[in-house]
């Protein structure tokens, strides 16, 4: 237990960050708006963030509690896999320690997102797996099919993980599973549990499939297989990889993981249909804690004395070492300035995961920035507004990262709640508004020309390492709406 609970501490003791994360500000206000789904995620995540904000409140070290949390329980997961895989104390160590330092990990379980959780659903999974292939359980396949079930309900991805499974027991000729009762009952305990969520998905017309297409084809950026493979390596910690390429390795060639020969196939049917669908490189990440089990016990089994001990002592000191290295890269855990020195140090250029164009920090630090002051520059131009006004004013922005930062920073300087076009906030409506007065984040200024007889710029919010596309966006108020506004809001629906 020493290394989950080290991975706790660490996790709660570099909690603050640069501030809020865009991600984290659209699901805290999802929690206002609870429900079977959402355009772009599934409702789990929403519930969760009602929970945390009902008990805790919203503040950073509430809203990254539970995520620093489940990083500690992939790590005691990981262990406890390894440990199924025939590990002794070393291999559980190092599989543990693995899995508490993989840049990706430390990254994903900085802050509030379905990411963290879909880790624990993972490893738990592949516990289950191994476990079943181990000793032939197949009553497991019953709490298998409620953890998938609740996963789906966190992210759809679980989904890529049950298809590996699959093939993997397929390409490994375990038809006996296949002839198991318990196996088909697993599946549909899976299947009900992620039912309201497809019903809500069916009832609004599937808008989870619109968002995925035009992200696609729109905003994330398509890797080759080479490029997408190199960026694992990189997520995973370069030093740290000949672990979890040894572990792939003896699950798919060594006499000694026979039993568990299915997961190593699952792994490559899930890389394959990742690389087929375009999927971003760290919807791969719950995958590795399968490989660091095996590769820690395939390890641990080398027998020659002297070479053993060093390759043992040698591991330990890789995957410390690559953590260590990689930490600042993956977590804001150094300032800005020092960032940058230390990036430039060893020659990283900021990631480019979507087509947007970057400042001087990577996209998952970038939008750790602006949230707060574009509250208050908001609220600056609504409290300026007459009091006749006021009452009538709604804000209108143009992404769900600046409507949660109105929802949730706004609120307390008396803002009123946020409408936009993107997302989930699209479906939540206008809110009310009637369109008569309008405080505008962005935008065009001759569309809104078109529809109002009075554009005023009133201000202009600025921000420093944010996203340049947030940055130097002007704030306008609009007044005299020419059409009823319910005319204009299908208009501006934006999935992606």
């Amino acid at each position: 237990w020493f290394l989950p609970l080290a991975t706790l501490a660490l996790q709660l003791a570099t909690f603050r960050g640069y501030g809020y994360f865009r991600d984290e500000l659209y699901y805290l206000a999802s929690a206002e708006h609870l429900g079977f789904g959402y355009v772009d995620h599934p409702p789990l995540i929403g519930l969760v963030a009602w929970l945390i904000r009902f008990t805790l409140g919203d503040s950073l070290f509430a809203v990254r509690l539970l995520p620093a949390i489940a990083h500690a329980t992939t790590v005691a997961l990981t262990a406890r896999l390894a440990r199924e895989m025939g590990g002794a104390r070393y291999a559980q160590s190092l599989a543990a320690l693995a899995a508490a330092l993989a840049p990706i990990y430390v990254g994903l379980c900085g802050f509030l997102s379905m990411n963290a959780f879909d880790l624990v659903c993972w490893a738990s999974l592949w516990l289950l797996v191994a476990r079943i292939l181990r000793a032939g359980g197949a009553s497991l396949w019953a709490p298998f099919g409620l953890v998938a079930g609740l996963g789906l309900q966190n992210k759809i991805s679980v989904l890529f993980l049950g298809f590996g499974i699959v093939v993997g027991l397929a390409i490994a000729r375990r038809w006996q599973v296949f002839r198991s009762w318990q196996f088909w009952a697993g599946g549909a305990l899976a299947g009900a549990a992620f039912l309201p969520h497809l019903v809500w998905q069916w009832h609004h017309g599937w808008p989870t499939l619109e968002f995925m297409a035009n992200a696609t084809r729109e905003k994330n950026v398509s890797m080759p297989p080479l490029a997408y493979l190199a960026e694992q390596v990189v997520q995973m910690s370069a030093l740290a990889a000949p672990l979890w390429v040894a572990g792939l390795g003896a699950l798919l060639a060594s006499r000694r993981f026979g039993a568990f020969r299915p997961v190593g196939w699952a792994y490559l049917a899930v890389l394959a249909v990742m690389l087929a669908t375009n999927a971003k490189p760290y919807y791969l990440a719950p995958a590795y804690t399968a490989l660091f089990a095996a590769g820690a016990v395939t390890l641990e089994a080398v027998r020659r004395p002297v070479a053993g001990l060093w390759m043992r002592v040698g591991a330990v000191v890789l995957v410390a070492a690559s953590g260590a290295l990689s930490a600042p890269l993956a977590k804001p855990i150094l300032p800005t300035e020092a960032y940058l020195r230390y990036t430039s140090a060893i020659g990283m250029a900021p990631s480019v995961g979507e087509r947007h164009e970057m400042g001087r920090l990577p996209q998952h630090f970038a939008d750790m920035h602006g949230w707060p002051e574009l509250a208050v520059n908001l609220a600056t131009v609504y409290h300026a507004l007459p009091p006749a006004d006021r009452k009538r004013a709604c804000v209108f922005v143009q992404n769900y990262g600046e409507a949660g930062a109105v929802d949730v920073l706004g609120a307390p300087l008396g803002l009123p709640r946020a409408i936009s076009g993107h997302n989930s906030y699209f479906l939540w409506g206008p809110r009310g508004c009637t369109g008569e007065v309008v405080i505008a984040l962005g935008g065009n200024r001759h569309g809104y020309e078109e529809l109002f007889a009075s554009v005023e710029q009133a201000a202009m919010h600025t921000c420093t390492d944010c996203m340049p596309y947030e940055n130097n966006v002007p704030i306008r108020v609009l007044r005299g709406l020419r059409v009823p506004f319910a005319e204009i809001w299908p208009r501006v629906k934006r999935f992606i």
